[in-house]
């Protein structure tokens, strides 16, 4: 992984060359990796001969392990570049990077160099395709946060199961790869310049939401606002089951439980917020307007892709408290969106049916079904643990944010979008007109590691630290 870090570092410097630009911190991105690639290295000459079973323990380690180290590199260039940034402010940013979260501290992106630009949008495609392959191969294997209920044969660590495995991984990166090449052209198509559609194209659909300008996605047409609309809810839809539409599994996209409430939140609240914007607006009313720049903004908070248009926090009293909680929601399991995922709110509901239906009938016997398939009492315990360490780690960040001097809202909202790799927060401060530079650099160590526990489901990293985890 590192080796294969290293070779994308050098492509900001290669693609502006071939363009015939100047590349300011060539040096910085070769220094970058080279120490990178000398890492991988000797972890290659040092790997066991012998092989090894990869037993959950060993399993959970690597995840762990292997995320934070990464994120730590992906800094090295931030750090090295004539930005002029601390320590903290270059790893928050390759952290949010490489999480897909979008939250940054680097500001006048207008005017800064390109091949920074280009690295921030690349890293989080790289991101965006790691987090499709850990959800599809290792989460279900851990037994994370109810993530067994996705377990396939490409699932299972075993001899058997490796050349499906491969099969399932090989069709993920062809469908990645698609749909990043036909943002990329439909964007440039619509008006954008090639270099902010090759940006734009690979965050849209990592849902990361880095930009290339501080307007984010506001300095674009309607039409540009709809496309990224349609990309972030690509990027959100479970990959798997793209794969298995190209295998001739026709329909099975739609079918599935998650995919449909997913749709149905997004189609719902932006015409009920556009309504309500229409009501307290006190100027003239521009109803397509209004509803493309709802539908985009309330897409790319659901989907934890961080793009903006416009500071929806200034829309109202209801607005706000919407959007606070549309940070809760993530997209479907399988995709590159943070959040608490779609699955996790329908497998509550189904709890919660069947302990109203108990209180009428105790004797039944209950079956609990999801998208045709049982779920077992280890699922539904194991959801119940990821939603309760979840709410934990959200009062806990909360709790040290605050204790740094921040403001409610912007303590809060910093740990939910840290949590849900959302990106922007709530605010004057952290909001979408805003950016996290004005923090404390204490207060972004903590939403660094927040946003790496939010992408590894937040129990992978407590197992890891628990003591027990290293006497068993």
């Amino acid at each position: 992984m590192f080796i294969l870090l290293s070779v994308f570092m050098t492509l900001p410097v290669v693609l502006l060359a071939l363009a015939g630009e100047d590349v300011p911190n060539a040096v910085a991105f070769a220094e970058s990796a080279g120490i990178v690639f000398a890492l991988g290295a000797v972890g290659v000459l040092s790997m066991y001969r012998q092989p090894r079973d990869l037993k959950p323990r060993y399993m959970f380690v690597l995840t762990v392990s292997s995320w934070l180290i990464i994120a730590l590199l992906s800094s090295i260039p931030f750090y090295l570049s004539n930005l002029d940034i601390s320590v903290a402010d270059a790893f928050f940013e390759g952290t949010s990077g490489i999480t897909t979260t979008g939250a940054t501290v680097l500001s006048g992106l207008d005017d800064m160099d390109r091949d920074l630009l280009l690295w921030r949008s690349i890293l989080q495609w790289i991101g965006g395709i790691g987090i499709i392959g850990m959800f599809v191969a290792v989460l279900p294997f851990l037994r994370v946060g109810g993530m067994r209920l996705f377990a396939t044969e490409s699932s299972e660590w075993t001899d058997k199961a490796l050349p499906r495995m491969k099969t399932l991984s090989r069709g993920l990166l062809f469908v990645y790869l698609i749909f990043s090449v036909i943002a990329v052209v439909t964007y440039w198509l619509s008006g954008m310049s090639l270099f902010d559609a090759f940006n734009h194209g690979l965050t849209s659909i990592a849902t990361g939401g880095f930009s290339t300008s501080d307007l984010s996605m506001g300095k674009f047409s309607d039409l540009i606002l709809m496309e990224a609309t349609l990309f972030m809810i690509i990027g959100s839809l479970p990959f798997f089951l793209f794969v298995r539409e190209l295998h001739g599994q026709h329909g099975v996209l739609f079918k599935d439980q998650q995919v449909r409430l997913f749709l149905t939140i997004l189609f719902t609240v932006p015409a009920l917020l556009t309504l309500y914007r229409w009501w307290v607006s006190p100027i003239p009313f521009d109803p397509l307007h209004n509803y493309v720049a709802t539908l985009f903004n309330v897409t790319s908070v659901v989907t934890t892709t961080g793009y903006a248009s416009e500071d929806y926090a200034a829309w109202g009293p209801l607005a706000f408290v919407v959007f606070f909680f549309l940070m809760f929601v993530g997209g479907c399991s399988g995709s590159t969106s943070g959040g608490m995922k779609i699955f996790r709110f329908q497998l509550s509901l189904i709890i919660l049916r069947e302990q109203l239906m108990r209180l009428l009938h105790p004797r039944a016997v209950f079956t609990r079904n999801y998208n045709g398939r049982a779920v077992s009492d280890e699922i539904i315990s194991s959801m119940i643990a990821y939603t309760f360490i979840f709410l934990l780690c959200l009062l806990i960040i909360t709790v040290l944010l605050a204790s740094l001097q921040l403001d409610f809202v912007t303590a809060l909202s910093g740990a939910l979008t840290s949590l849900t790799n959302v990106g922007p927060g709530l605010g004057d401060i952290i909001g979408p007109s805003g950016n996290f530079s004005p923090l404390p650099d204490a207060a972004k160590w903590i939403l660094s590691v927040g946003m790496l526990m939010g992408r590894l489901e937040i129990l992978s990293v407590v197992i890891v630290l628990s003591p027990g985890f290293w006497r068993g």
